[in-house]
């Protein structure tokens, strides 16, 4: 299969290039850069197994790589849920505009599929959990949440204007090797700059649900094989949460701090736009025959150990 990806050179892009390359696939990614970093691909790159376009997918110079392409993988957006409060103006133009240049070009070059990363913060705070795919009403808290569900809604009507398949999935926490955001991250920075000490947002009992990225991969590539839907809405995590505070005290561990006393800022949530508990409901999956391999726990412990020096 011909697949571009974009944000390919990102987090979890990079790890789904490498899932690709090595079933036989020819891949194009295109990246900005702004947080991929291109050290991720420079095996295939070299290898001659991947081509990189370094471009923002905003403009469109970008797009004539989308001729004879068989599906788009867009992972490309703007991944801080925080920092969305902050700056929505970014999320308007990294996540949505971006979104639409996507769909513009699949109609343009008739491309008949497309696997969407989205959030379990389009549901917002739900009162059902573990929350399935059928929950209502959809209500984000965050303009991130927002921007990706503005975005499901895109999708469905180029998905049924134009002939597309696609499969969109709200994925729970991903963690793992090449990171740059999230609790994990912020843990470890902190702890490093001051061991003394640890600063934990909120109260520590914010409970969520993670999945290692590999892990994550895996089902995304399952699901695109088996979900035979015009579009398939389909949650991806684990079958478990954990809280703020026990990770914390995993990260302290794993860095030989273990006796680091905790500061709480208070409040039951981190930030503004943060949802204090949730857990997805992975029961379409599942139907499908995939089940995750690794439970919140064991992601998180894999993840502080990839980020840490051996």
């Amino acid at each position: 299969m011909r697949c571009l990806v974009t944000g390919g050179a990102g987090f979890i892009g990079s790890h789904l290039v490498d899932a690709l390359v090595t079933q036989g696939d020819e891949v194009i990614v295109v990246d900005s850069l702004i947080t991929g970093r291109k050290k991720h691909l420079f095996s295939h790159i070299t290898q001659k197994k991947v081509t990189l376009i370094e471009k923002d997918l905003i403009h469109e110079e970008w797009m004539q790589a989308c001729n004879g392409v068989d599906r788009i993988y867009h992972l490309a957006a703007d991944p801080d849920v925080r920092a969305s409060a902050e700056h929505p103006k970014r999320q308007l133009q990294n996540t949505i505009i971006a979104t639409h240049q996507v769909l513009e070009a699949m109609r343009q070059y008739q491309i008949p599929e497309l696997v969407f990363t989205s959030t379990s913060t389009v549901y917002g705070e739900a009162t059902v959990i573990p929350t399935p795919e059928t929950y209502t009403p959809m209500e984000p808290v965050s303009v991130y949440g927002a921007s990706k569900l503005a975005c499901e809604a895109l999708i469905s009507a180029y998905c049924h204007s134009f002939e597309i398949q696609s499969w969109i999935y709200r994925f729970a926490n991903i963690v793992g090797e090449r990171s740059n955001h999230g609790v994990i991250y912020d843990f470890i920075a902190k702890l490093r700059k001051n061991p003394c000490e640890l600063e934990i947002l909120g109260d520590g009992k914010q409970a969520k649900s993670y999945l290692s990225v590999s892990a994550c991969v895996q089902a995304m590539l399952f699901g695109a094989e088996h979900a035979k839907k015009q579009v398939n809405y389909l949650n991806i995590g684990s079958d478990d949460w954990i809280d703020v505070t026990t990770i914390a005290e995993i990260v302290a561990l794993e860095m030989g701090l273990s006796s680091v006393p905790f500061r709480y800022t208070g409040g039951d949530r981190g930030w503004v736009g943060d949802v204090p508990k949730m857990q997805l409901s992975c029961d379409a999956m599942k139907a499908l025959g995939w089940k995750p391999s690794i439970n919140s726990y064991e992601s998180v412990v894999q993840a502080v150990r990839a980020a840490l020096p051996v």
